[in-house]
Formats: structure tokens, C-alpha cells, sequence
């Protein structure tokens, strides 16, 4: 055999590899057979839409635990007693903590006059602006002049017989002091801040240990004398100037004074000394 019957043999043989393994497999639907083996990656497929009719929701309630009950006293008194510190953590020996030393400086208690309102009649005063948070009010009275004294006063009792007679000679006139203060909100006219009248009333002769004008009463019995006068005494009861304590501020403020039948009257408003500079 030549050369060229060499080439057409194995020509022939090619073709009939190519028809056996490619020709014949893509006619009948068979993957290529080529004698290699290979992966083949079958891509996902996307499951089918299902639509759902009639779908009833159903809602559940959180989970709660049970309320902690609220401990009761069944009052009674109870007895703490004492355990070892190691209980808490404390050594036996270990010292106690120190409490917050006290402050030796004291705070300044005093107070100072910031005005002053002094008068014989009644009358209303000019605003005074007070800018403090806290303040107070001292006021005081004088006595006006005495009035008229009774010339005699007697009494003759019969004791069951015969007639009384009693009698009054000269005059007798008394006067009532009256002394009132109204404290006004300046920035609130129909607001009355404070009424003040002296507590107790007003009575000089009992602040300065005497009585009234009075002679002796002369008490007569069939043979028995007696003369009662009136002893003055010391007295401590003066309770001038009375004070008044205001727990407002930061505003105006006018005074309606209302005074009779006195002699002056003096009144001091009074700031704490540590306000000064402050406000």
C-alpha cells in the first residue's frame, strides 16, 4: 500500500468516529459522548408562585409575668438584732466611714433695714420694690395721750336691808387705739398680700405695768371698812415691735395704714445681711 491509501484509510476512519460519537448522539437527543467527563451545573429553578386565599391572622399576646405582690406590715414591731459585718462584706477590725465634718462657719443670721415707714395718721405709702426672696416686717406704736381720768367712784352695799345707792362723780371717757396694716401686691392691686393688726390688741397700760386712771373703790358695810386700789406693777408683756415674716419677693409692694387714737407708729422692713450683693 502506498502513501495515499494510507490517508484515505485513516480519513475514513475519522469520519466514522465523528459519525458514531457526534452525529448519531445529536440525531437521537444523547448528550456527546467524547470519552471525557465533565460537570454540568444545572442552574436553580424558581419554586412556582402559590397564591393563598383565606388566610385568617392570628395574634398573640405577649407573655407578661405575674405582678410582684406589694409587701404588707401586719403591724407588729419588729426587733433588728445584730449579725456579723463579714455578712456584708466588712471586716472586723476595719473602721467605720467618717461622716461629712461639720461646718464650724455659721451662716450670717443677721438682717438689715432696707426702709423704713414712720407716721401719726393713717394713709397709703408709696411702692417700695423688694427684690429679695425672703423678708420681714417689724412695727411698733406709741402711746397716744392719756385720756380723762374719773374724779370718784363709789359703791354702798345694804346687804339685804334698806336701799343701795351708788354714785359717780366727775367724768369718765376712754378711747380705743386702733392700728392696722394692709400689705398690697403692686403688680396686683385687687390682691391684699397680708392683713396685720397687733395680735392680742393693743393695751399701753398693761405693756407698761399700770392701770387705767382709776381712784380708789371704797367698799362700805355696816361696820366694816375696806379700800381696794389699784397697785402698779412691773410688767413684761410689752410685746413691741411685732414682727411679721414674708416668704415672697421679687416684686412691689404698698402699704395701707389705718391709725387711730395712737401717738406714731414706726415701721422697718428687714432683709437677711447675706442678701446684700446677691440680688
Amino acid at each position: 500500500m502506498d502513501k495515499k491509501d494510507i490517508t484515505y484509510i485513516i480519513a475514513a476512519f475519522f469520519i466514522i468516529l465523528v459519525i458514531a460519537f457526534v452525529i448519531k448522539p445529536l440525531a437521537t437527543g444523547q448528550p456527546v459522548n467524547t470519552g471525557l467527563s465533565f460537570t454540568t451545573t444545572v442552574p436553580p429553578t424558581s419554586p412556582p408562585l402559590v397564591t393563598y386565599t383565606n388566610i385568617t391572622t392570628i395574634t398573640t399576646a405577649p407573655t407578661t409575668s405575674p405582678p410582684t405582690p406589694v409587701p404588707t406590715w401586719n403591724q407588729k414591731i419588729q426587733t433588728i438584732g445584730f449579725v456579723n459585718p463579714s455578712n456584708y462584706g466588712i471586716s472586723s477590725n476595719q473602721s467605720l466611714p467618717q461622716g461629712r465634718p461639720i461646718n464650724a462657719t455659721l451662716p450670717d443670721n443677721n438682717f438689715t433695714v432696707y426702709a423704713t415707714i414712720t407716721g401719726t395718721a393713717g394713709g397709703t405709702t408709696q411702692i417700695v420694690n423688694i427684690p429679695f426672696p425672703y423678708w420681714e416686717l417689724s412695727y411698733t406704736i406709741t402711746q397716744a395721750a392719756s385720756p380723762a381720768a374719773v374724779s370718784s367712784f363709789q359703791i354702798t352695799p345694804t346687804f339685804g336691808s334698806g336701799a343701795s345707792i351708788s354714785g359717780v362723780q366727775g367724768s369718765f371717757s376712754t378711747v380705743q387705739p386702733q392700728f392696722s396694716i394692709q400689705v398690697m401686691d403692686a403688680t396686683d392691686p385687687n390682691r391684699i398680700v397680708r392683713t396685720i393688726t397687733p395680735p392680742g390688741g393693743i393695751d399701753f397700760n398693761l405693756w407698761s405695768g399700770t392701770a387705767y386712771a382709776v381712784p380708789a373703790v371704797t367698799v362700805t358695810t355696816f361696820a366694816k371698812y375696806a379700800t381696794i386700789s389699784p397697785t402698779p406693777t412691773a410688767s413684761n408683756t410689752d410685746p413691741r415691735p411685732w414682727l411679721e415674716k414674708f416668704y415672697e419677693g421679687g416684686r412691689g409692694y404698698y402699704f395701707i395704714i389705718n391709725s387711730q387714737n395712737i401717738g406714731s407708729y414706726t415701721l422697718k422692713i428687714l432683709i437677711p445681711s447675706r442678701y446684700i450683693g446677691k440680688y
